[in-house]
């Protein structure tokens, strides 16, 4: 999976339904190896790699798909006969259709929504979720999901043009950006639904290019691989992270360092106020992305703890440590230090 970290508020509404089932969520935690103190810190996060694993131990406990957040459980195996039903399908806008179809079904079941408008091809969740405790999570998983599939039976990933929630601004709004690619809006939703994106039309008639066992494995990983955000590349945003990433890993016989954004955008061939234009028009920033790239590295680095925390720091673009220990702390709420020690723990047990 890619490296990312979640944070703690979808951890807590990912246990959500099992709680109002009577499920202990105990079991479930140590399932993903996620400590029970996490949850009780709004600055916590957790690696894709738990949340995926605490997402199957909540479908196993609950006998649901949707966690036991939905209006109705959707019964194991549900998704993955849908996915069998949309691979025959000969392009992208047929198989979205018959997944409409396909759920449509099921009585109480997801209500999808799939429609074309001039340029663009709309899908979303029509449920009204505003009963639902978990209703922002629910519909985010729905749409993130989508996306994710759709981009997977195409093999490359669809840049999404917009997504809006029907739900209140969420603390983590600023993550959503990066989550799906673009700008996202919260408080209304087109035609009343939990939530709706939208796409360029044109991808609707992109062919399907998987096949039964592309798909087995697939579905042997689920969530993970759906979680997943895979670089492809169609967007001004992921050929910046990516080339920030690659940075890092050097690899040209030199030390590795974080370009800055007229190095980038050289090699983009644009110019860096293009560059920033365009990142703009995405909904991030250049500053935004190289924050988010030097968390992941930072996170892996202490993590191995072979390389001195100054050394990281450098190699990360910051003048001296003290600095990197900052944006550190700003960052995770935690030292780089008690990370190294502590894990993933250390975002939750230090404070001072």
């Amino acid at each position: 999976m890619g490296s990312r970290t979640i944070t703690v508020h979808h951890v807590r509404a990912a246990l959500g339904g099992a709680r109002r089932l009577g499920v202990d969520t105990l079991p479930l935690l140590q399932a993903a190896r996620v400590p029970p103190l996490l949850l009780g810190d709004d600055r916590a996060r957790v690696s894709p790699e738990q949340f995926a694993l605490l997402v199957r131990a909540v479908q196993r406990a609950t006998r649901d798909e949707f966690l036991g957040l939905a209006p109705a459980p959707s019964r194991p195996g549900t998704f993955a006969m849908m996915c069998h039903a949309c691979l025959a399908c000969p392009d992208l806008g047929a198989a979205l259709r018959r997944a409409v179809r396909f759920y449509g079904l099921f009585p109480q079941g997801p209500e999808l929504l799939f429609r074309r408008e001039g340029g663009q091809a709309v899908f979303g969740l029509r449920n009204d979720l505003r009963e639902v405790p978990e209703g922002g999570f629910l519909a985010e998983s729905v749409l993130l999901v989508w996306h994710r599939l759709a981009s997977w039976l195409t093999g490359r990933r669809i840049p999404l043009r917009w997504v809006r929630f029907a739900g209140p601004e969420p603390p983590y709004a600023a993550e959503c950006v990066a989550m799906f690619g673009c700008p996202v809006g919260f408080g209304s939703a087109p035609g009343g639904a939990a939530g709706v994106a939208a796409f360029d039309a044109r991808w609707l008639g992109v062919p399907l290019v998987r096949d039964e066992a592309g798909l087995a494995e697939l579905l042997r990983r689920a969530p993970a691989d759906l979680l997943d955000r895979r670089e492809y590349g169609t967007t001004v945003a992921e050929q910046v992270r990516r080339a920030l990433a690659a940075a890092l890993r050097g690899g040209g016989g030199g030390p590795a360092r974080l370009p800055e954004v007229a190095q980038v955008a050289a090699r983009l061939a644009v110019s860096p106020a293009t560059l920033r234009r365009r990142l703009q028009q995405e909904g991030t920033s250049f500053q935004r992305l190289k924050d988010q790239v030097r968390l992941e590295v930072a996170l892996a680095g202490l993590v191995e703890g072979r390389e001195p925390i100054a050394e990281l720091a450098a190699r990360l673009g910051f003048s001296e440590d003290t600095a990197f220990h900052r944006a550190f702390r700003r960052w995770t709420g935690t030292t780089p230090g008690a990370y190294r020690l502590g894990g993933p723990r250390a975002l939750y047990g230090q404070k001072s």
